[in-house]
């Protein structure tokens, strides 16, 4: 796993009481700690945020195993593959000739913006890093932040499905607070800007949706927020 630098409070909030906090430390005494995102390197890691888009994470292993056992998870092996190659290499993931071309919109990025140094993208500040990540076809919001916050260990907070979900059903969003930026700003006013924070808060959103919050047949009675 990719090590979160250590920070001061190591997640102990010292802010006043609210509702974002009350799901955070609800969710963590249930869980525990989740330990995201599974990934020996930054590179990896910015794969799999493009990869595990539209699919679950199983599909997303498998992908990123056959890449390792072909000695091919290296930035510069994957950046020279021929991208009908990629993604022959990349099909558990589902999707794969969009997610190949998407990868290589990537690489292209790197080459231009970074000189081809993974390195230096992850030094770049954050709002000119995301506005960069944006800027390529095929990455939106969810997974610049992803790369954002697990790769490069930047204080950005990752809306996705489960977090809209949750929140909603627990009376913090209202119908028409589905905007991504919206969320997320609601949810960074109310949390110390915190990347293991973040890190977490993420991971144990995902965990609850997964396994309690879905989207049909919810599993409420064991619901870590039931009566919340």
């Amino acid at each position: 796993m990719v090590s979160i630098h250590s920070r001061t409070n190591s997640l102990n909030i010292s802010v006043q009481p609210n509702k974002i906090l009350t799901i955070y430390q609800r969710l963590l005494d249930h869980f525990g700690r989740q330990n995201w995102w599974p990934g020996d390197t930054p590179f990896e890691i910015i794969v799999g945020a493009i990869l595990t888009q539209n699919t679950n994470w199983t599909n997303v292993r498998k992908a990123i195993d056959a890449l390792k056992h072909e000695d091919l998870l290296s930035y510069e092996k994957l950046r020279d593959l021929p991208i009908e190659f990629l993604a022959e290499k990349i099909r558990p993931c589902g999707y794969f000739n969009l997610k190949a071309a998407r990868l290589h919109n990537l690489f292209q990025l790197i080459e231009t913006q970074y000189d081809g140094e993974i390195s230096y993208l992850l030094d770049t500040p954050v709002e000119q890093l995301r506005e960069d990540l944006l800027s390529v076809k095929g990455i939106g919001p969810e997974t610049a932040d992803s790369i954002l916050l697990y790769a490069a260990e930047k204080p950005t907070f990752v809306v996705d499905t489960y977090t809209y979900r949750i929140l909603s059903r627990h009376g913090i969003l209202a119908e028409d607070e589905a905007d991504y930026h919206e969320i997320q700003t609601i949810i960074t006013d109310s949390l110390p800007e915190d990347i293991l924070l973040y890190n977490e808060y993420h991971a144990l959103i995902v965990r609850t949706g997964k396994e309690n919050c879905k989207k049909t047949n919810p599993r409420c009675e064991s619901c870590p927020l039931k009566g919340y």
